[in-house]
C-alpha cells in the first residue's frame, strides 16, 4: 500500500507534527511518491533515519552503474556534473574529496570567524529597513547573511553577491517538473559563473577555498575540473539555502511567540542551546537524497528489496516520540537534543558549526537592533514555498514594531515552561 500524503501542501508545511505523526501510524518505513523523485520508501522514526544513513554498503548514494540515485534520465549532463559533488558519492571518494575542504570547516576555523560574522549580521540588521517598511526579512536578511559568509569563505567577489541572491531564489521556487527546467537556467549559469572563478584563480591566484582548491588541483591531481566545479557550487548552495531557511524559520517561531522571545533575550548565552531546538523543531532539511538499496535487507522490522530506494525524512527522526518528550512543542531549553538535522554517518553535515555559529549571530544581531520587531502581517497569512523536502516560508514581513494584533496571535504558553510553546 502506498501512502499518499501531499509533502508540498500548505497544511504539511505549517503544521509537520501533526502531518509526520499520522505518517508514522503506517509504519518505520512507509512507501510513497515524492515529488521528482518517484516511487520511494521513507523513514518515519529516529532509529529507522539513523540505520539507514550509517550503513552507506547497504544504503548506496550510486546505482549499481554508478550514476547518482537521485538523478532521473531526462535530467541534463551540466546537471549530472553539478550533482557529482562529495554528498552524493560513496566511499573511498567521498573521504578523498572531504579531505580537501574538511579543515576550513572544522570548530576552530568556524569559530575563529565568528566575529566576522558578527559583524555581518550586525551590518546587514542595520540596514533591513532601508528600503522601507515592512521588509521581507528572507530577501533583506536572512538570505544575504549566508550567502555573504560562503562568499567571503569562497573567496568570491562581493560585488557578485546579486547573482548569489537571484541564482538562490531561483532554487527556492523549485516545486515540480517544470519549474525544475526553468531552474536549468540558473544552474547554468552558475557553472559558468564557477567554471570563470576558478579558472581565474588558477592565473591570478587569491584568497579563499577557491584559491586552495586550485593548489590541490597543482599539487596533487587528487581533484578533477568537474569535482571542482561541483565542489564549489555544493559549498556555495548548501552553505547558504538551508541556513538561510533555519534562520527566517527560528525569526519567525520567537516572532510569534513572546515568551520564548522574552526568555532568549535576558541571556544572549542561551543562543546556542535554543538554535539547537530551532534546528530540530524547524527542521528546513526534511528529506535526504534518495539512496538505492544494495541488498535485501529489513530495516525496524520491514522488508526492502534491492533496487527499492529509501529516503530518510529528517524531520520524521525529530518528531520521534521515542527519542524526545513532546516532540511537537518547541522547548528551548530542551536537554538532550539528539535530533539528526544534520544527518550522521559519513555524510554528517561538513558545515553544521558555520550554520550554528550563523544561525545564533543572526538571531542576536536582529532583536538586539530591533527590540520592537514584529510581524507585518497575522501569522495566518505566512505561507510556505511548495518546494518538496525544504521548509522554506516564501515572505516574511516584519515592521519596526511589535503589532498589538499579531502578538496576541501567537500560541499560548505551555503553564509549566516560559520557553515551551505547544
Amino acid at each position: 500500500m502506498t501512502a499518499r500524503l501531499d509533502f508540498t501542501s500548505e497544511a504539511f508545511f505549517r503544521d509537520p507534527p501533526k502531518a509526520i505523526a499520522a505518517l508514522r501510524m503506517s509504519g518505520p518505513l512507509v512507501a510513497t511518491r515524492f515529488p521528482l523523485v518517484g516511487d520511494v520508501w521513507i523513514t518515519t522514526t529516529h532509529d529507522a533515519t539513523a540505520q539507514v544513513l550509517k550503513d552507506g554498503a547497504t544504503f548506496t548514494l550510486r546505482k549499481e552503474d554508478g550514476d547518482v540515485a537521485a538523478l532521473r534520465w531526462w535530467m541534463p549532463s551540466f546537471v549530472r556534473t553539478i550533482a557529482n559533488n562529495m554528498l552524493t558519492m560513496d566511499e573511498p571518494d567521498h573521504t578523498r574529496l572531504r579531505s580537501i575542504v574538511d579543515e576550513a570547516f572544522r570548530r576552530r576555523a568556524i569559530v575563529a570567524m565568528e566575529p566576522r560574522i558578527r559583524a555581518i549580521a550586525d551590518g546587514l540588521a542595520d540596514e533591513l529597513f532601508a528600503e522601507g517598511r515592512p521588509a521581507d526579512l528572507i530577501q533583506r536578511y536572512a538570505r544575504i547573511l549566508p550567502l555573504a559568509v560562503i562568499s567571503e569563505l569562497l573567496g568570491l567577489p562581493l560585488a557578485d553577491r546579486p547573482k548569489f541572491i537571484a541564482w538562490g531564489n531561483a532554487m527556492s521556487s523549485l516545486t515540480n517538473v517544470v519549474s525544475f527546467f526553468r531552474l536549468l537556467w540558473a544552474f547554468r549559469k552558475m557553472r559558468s559563473y564557477l567554471e570563470q572563478q576558478l579558472q581565474a584563480a588558477r592565473v591570478q591566484g587569491g584568497e579563499g577555498l577557491i584559491a586552495e582548491l586550485v593548489q590541490v588541483e597543482r599539487e596533487g591531481a587528487r581533484i578533477t575540473p568537474d569535482e571542482m566545479v561541483s565542489m564549489v557550487f555544493l559549498l556555495l548552495a548548501a552553505g547558504s539555502e538551508t541556513t538561510t531557511h533555519l534562520i527566517s524559520g527560528s525569526a519567525y517561531e520567537l516572532l510569534r511567540s513572546p515568551g520564548l522571545r522574552n526568555w532568549l533575550e535576558q541571556d544572549w548565552s542561551r543562543a546556542g542551546l535554543a538554535v539547537e531546538e530551532f534546528l530540530r523543531f524547524v527542521s528546513p532539511v526534511q528529506f535526504s537524497k534518495p539512496r538505492y538499496v544494495r541488498r535485501d535487507v529489513e530495516v525496524e522490522g520491514v522488508r526492502l528489496k534491492k533496487g527499492d530506494r529509501v529516503m530518510v525524512m529528517l524531520a520524521a527522526a525529530n518528531m520521534d516520540p521515542a527519542m524526545h518528550d513532546r516532540p511537537e512543542s518547541l522547548d528551548l531549553e530542551r536537554k538532550p537534543n539528539r535530533h539528526l538535522s544534520f544527518g550522521t554517518g559519513i555524510h554528517f553535515c561538513l558545515g553544521h558549526q558555520l550554520a550554528r555559529i550563523e544561525a545564533a549571530c543572526a538571531l542576536e544581531a536582529l532583536f538586539v537592533r530591533w527590540p520592537k520587531l514584529g510581524l507585518a502581517v497575522d501569522p495566518s497569512h505566512i505561507h510556505w514555498r511548495k518546494r518538496p523536502g525544504i521548509r522554506m516560508i516564501a515572505k516574511l514581513p516584519v515592521t519596526a514594531e511589535i503589532h498589538g494584533t499579531f502578538a496576541a496571535a501567537a500560541p499560548a504558553m505551555a503553564d509549566r515552561s516560559p520557553v515551551r510553546a505547544e
